[in-house]
């Protein structure tokens, strides 16, 4: 089975780079989602295995090019469902299905580029519409996820995270994370965003933003558009963490 490259070598030697890419790249960008986890632990995983990839190659017989396309076949696919389930269904990450996507590419048409020549005319027809429906797919996973991927509930969830362990303010503190935890698609998220900033600005004394705030709140509905529970969860996470300063927000009553 003959390589269609002047250097198998050099093939080897460019995919393990691509690997050791995706995975800086997946590590470097979770820091910038509400989730890093995900991302951040599959980064690791082609990490590890490129590393252990790397060390192989002293071995007198390295791994071939077409294990590498197999291992890049096998590791893009378990990324690819898991990115998909977290693109579509939970909503916490937008960069393990475009990535991992990527690499199930790289390995599905690299094999087929090498078993191209041992294939039947039907089965290298099935093949090019094979490639052609991959480069679709990733196509759209690169649109959806890192060109318009946005995660209006996970920042909103992550910001009551923070809140709860009293991050107010820096990266991926509660603030940073509310503000980014509305979308005009979502319209329900906005004044549940916009009350908690409201109160966290009153909180640490900051009057001016917290009329801002309260001026987008007032405009989404006010604060009937947000459930009782939420907003006395707000006021709970906040007198926990300084009884003091929780002066400064309004007085709430229990709801009959």
């Amino acid at each position: 089975m003959g390589v269609p490259f002047s250097d198998e070598a050099s093939l080897r030697w460019a995919l393990i780079a691509f690997e050791f890419l995706i995975g800086i790249v997946l590590i470097y960008n979770s820091k910038n989602q509400p989730f890093p986890r995900p991302s951040g632990r599959f980064g690791w995983l082609v990490i590890l295995i490129t590393i252990l990839v790397l060390i192989g190659q002293a071995a007198p017989k390295p791994m071939t090019v077409f294990a590498h396309f197999i291992m890049l076949s096998g590791i893009g696919g378990f990324g690819l469902v898991a990115g998909v389930y977290q693109l579509a269904q939970t909503q916490r990450d937008v960069l393990v299905a475009p990535y991992a996507g990527m690499m199930f590419c790289v390995g599905v048409v690299g094999l087929m580029v090498l078993t191209w020549d041992d294939l039947s005319k039907v089965e290298q027809w099935a093949g090019f519409l094979t490639i052609v429906v991959l480069g679709g797919g990733e196509t759209w996973l690169i649109f959806r996820g890192l060109l318009i991927g946005k995660l209006p509930q996970a920042w909103s969830q992550a910001g009551m995270i923070a809140l709860m362990q009293g991050r107010l303010t820096g990266r991926n503190g509660a603030i940073e994370c509310f503000e980014k935890g509305w979308d005009v698609n979502e319209e329900h998220l906005n004044p549940m965003a916009y009350v908690a900033l409201h109160r966290i600005h009153l909180f640490l004394g900051q009057d001016e933003e917290a009329r801002t705030w309260k001026a987008h709140l007032d405009r989404e509905g006010g604060e009937s558009a947000v459930a009782h529970e939420y907003i006395q969860a707000i006021h709970d996470a906040l007198t926990d963490h300084d009884p003091q300063a929780a002066e400064r927000l309004p007085i709430r009553h229990e709801e009959e």
